[in-house]
C-alpha cells in the first residue's frame, strides 16, 4: 500500500483517524472550512488552523470503479468516491459493501476507518473508508 503523507498540515487529519474521528481543517480566524489541508486560510489567508469533526456523513457527488490493473492490497473492483460531507467540504474515498453496479451519485454515506497493519516497516495506520448510510 502506498501510504499517504503525514506532515505537520495533515498530522490532525491523521491522529483524528486513529481516534475514530474525520477531522476537517477549519481557520481560527475567518471560520472556513477545507479539505485538503493547508498552511494558510484560501479565504482570509490567516495561518492560524484547527479543525472540527465532522458528522462523518456525505453524499457521492461521483465515482468511479477502478477495474484494472490490480493493485497491491486491493480486492477489485475498488469503488472510489467524490463525497460532498454534509459540512460542505468534498473528499475522496475508498466504498466498501457497495457492489459497483449498485453506486450512484446522490447515494448517502457514512465514514468508518479501517485500521491497516504496517508492512513496509512504518506503524499502523487508520484509513477513512465509507459505506452505505
Amino acid at each position: 500500500m502506498i501510504r499517504p503523507m503525514v506532515n505537520r498540515d495533515s498530522a490532525y487529519f491523521w491522529n483524528g483517524t486513529a481516534a475514530g474521528e474525520l477531522r476537517i481543517q477549519s481557520c481560527n480566524a475567518c471560520g472556513e472550512l477545507r479539505h485538503p489541508p493547508g498552511p494558510a486560510c484560501p479565504t482570509c489567508g490567516a495561518l492560524d488552523r484547527g479543525h472540527v469533526v465532522a458528522s462523518g456523513l456525505g453524499t457521492v457527488f461521483s465515482y468511479v470503479v477502478h477495474r484494472h490493473p490490480p493493485l497491491p492490497g486491493k480486492e477489485l473492483p475498488l469503488v472510489i468516491a467524490l463525497i460532498d460531507l454534509d459540512e460542505g467540504v468534498r473528499m475522496v474515498g475508498e466504498v466498501a459493501g457497495v457492489d459497483p453496479e449498485e453506486m450512484a451519485i446522490g447515494m448517502r454515506l457514512q465514514v468508518g476507518f479501517n485500521r491497516v497493519a504496517p508492512s513496509d516497516g512504518h506503524g499502523e495506520l487508520t484509513m477513512p473508508i465509507w459505506r452505505r448510510a
